[in-house]
């Protein structure tokens, strides 16, 4: 009995490497997921409480993201980027726990190659609109106000920032689902 036992363990154990691939790598997709989710929620928070009053020259001045039209489209990219995000954890979940098929693969990778590229448009509009480095390199668009509304611009800036990570992840994501994709028989 005692050697059955073991003989068991040992057919678990090497019985399948190609299985033991496929459930790391789909918890690769789920963590890195999970960080995409926790991402683009955090770049939109951030960006929907970005404002910031301040009284310059006796003037009242106000800086809101609702403002400028790219951070709005930003809010909305990194809104919709976490809602697919959400989406996507749930289907590889779902997808996870079947036969493991290149088809489904190729659908993820769609789905997070279009997450990606609406990640990075909004994160390419917000970070058009201008930035005024440490020794204020540019001081095109809306940045010339910082030096008033400095918290303000540090929000926007961190909140960019997140949102480019998040692009990254889906970047890696859009990779990972890539190279198992091309595995497709036709």
């Amino acid at each position: 009995m005692e050697n059955f036992g073991a003989k068991n363990r040992q057919n678990q154990n090497t019985q399948n490497p190609s299985m033991k691939y496929d459930k790391c790598l789909l918890s690769t997709q789920i963590l890195l997921r999970i960080l995409a989710i926790a991402f683009t929620l955090a770049a939109t928070s951030m960006i929907l409480t970005s404002k910031q009053a301040v009284t310059v020259f006796g003037i009242e001045m106000d800086a809101r993201y609702s403002y400028s039209s790219a951070f709005k489209f930003f809010a909305i990219a990194n809104m919709i980027g976490c809602a697919f995000s959400v989406l996507s954890l749930i289907l590889a979940s779902v997808l996870g726990h079947k036969t493991p098929d290149p088809k489904n693969y190729f659908y993820m990778f769609i789905h997070d190659l279009i997450t990606m590229a609406l990640l990075l448009a909004g994160c390419a509009a917000a970070t058009a609109v201008g930035y005024v480095g440490k020794y204020g390199e540019s001081h095109s668009g809306w940045m010339p106000i910082c030096d008033h509304v400095d918290k303000f611009c540090r929000k926007v800036s961190h909140s960019i920032m997140l949102s480019y990570v998040a692009m990254i992840l889906y970047l890696c994501l859009t990779i990972l689902s890539a190279n198992q994709s091309r595995k497709i028989i036709v």
